[in-house]
């Protein structure tokens, strides 16, 4: 069975499945924190409580590839195109760390409502 966190952002959930990686192993191991949303094109990103070395990294990824970013000790969430894309896929600022995947693809609708400043909450899946 997958490892699954949530972000929640006033009324919506928003699930994720984590790799085997060490840093999502971290990172499911601080959970649950709040922070503040930031944007940048079709990427939510905010600052995290982790320090973590990069782990394979990479800069271009997936709509829906979740990672972090360790000059900014950073959660990134990609939804689409950012200001660095030079193509349909998302590239980050610099290399990160897949962490994992948006759950379900329904999902990415709702990451465009959130807004810059807005507080996000990273917890455990309810009910796990």
């Amino acid at each position: 069975m997958k490892t699954k966190i949530e972000l929640v952002t006033g009324k919506d959930r928003i699930v994720f499945d984590l790799n085997d990686s060490d840093t999502s192993i971290a990172l499911k191991k601080m959970v649950p924190f709040k922070s503040e949303a930031q944007l940048w094109g079709n990427e939510v990103y905010f600052s995290i409580p982790l320090k973590h070395d990069l782990e394979r990294g990479k800069e271009i990824l997936e709509v829906g590839d979740i990672a972090y970013w360790p000059p900014g000790n950073a959660f990134c969430i990609f939804f689409g195109t950012t200001p660095a894309s030079t193509d349909h896929r998302p590239r980050a600022a610099g290399p990160v760390t897949v962490l994992g995947h948006i759950a379900s693809k329904k999902d990415i609708a709702r990451l465009k409502k959130i807004k810059q400043g807005q507080t996000i909450e990273l917890k455990p899946q309810a009910g796990r």
